[in-house]
């Protein structure tokens, strides 16, 4: 062993173990962000979904309106239509009626480059509004509603 050799007797994978670890680290982060960013969205798209059914002038175009409403939602979030596995709404068109949309997407829980997405998840999100208890054209308040529902 010369004195040029002193000191050299390992370490040299450390710098690639640690690049690893840096781009997996970076890969978990971005995967994590992609699941947030997708529920910032479906959670837009079923609060618009609710209030576009609430404000319908019919009940036989609200649901149309709703689902239309979320598409356009997501489509402004960047987000593709051929993802979304639900667009609900639940409730009735009447006056004090609750309403509750609910939106979900499937997103990749592991999206890698060249390779794709791997083991889907499904985000949802809803949202619950109340038809308006002043709304005109829509008859009386429906006595099975509880009385909270309409103040």
């Amino acid at each position: 062993m010369t004195a040029a050799d002193d000191g050299v007797v390992g370490g040299i994978e450390v710098l690639a173990f640690g690049f690893l670890t840096l781009v997996i680290g970076a890969l978990l982060v971005a995967n994590a962000w992609g699941i947030v960013d997708a529920k910032i969205a479906v959670t837009a798209a079923a609060r618009e979904a609710a209030r576009a059914f609430v404000e319908s002038p019919g009940a036989g175009i609200a649901a149309q309106r709703a689902e239309q409403a979320a598409a356009e939602t997501l489509t402004g979030h960047g987000r593709d239509l051929g993802r979304v596995t639900e667009v609900r709404v639940r409730g009735r068109f009447a006056r004090c009626a609750r309403v509750t949309a609910s939106v979900g997407y499937s997103v990749p829980a592991i999206a890698l480059p060249w390779i794709g997405g791997l083991a889907d998840t499904t985000v949802t999100g809803s949202h619950t509004e109340v038809v308006d208890p002043y709304r005109s054209g829509l008859g009386a308040v429906d006595p099975s509603l509880a009385e909270t529902d309409c103040a």
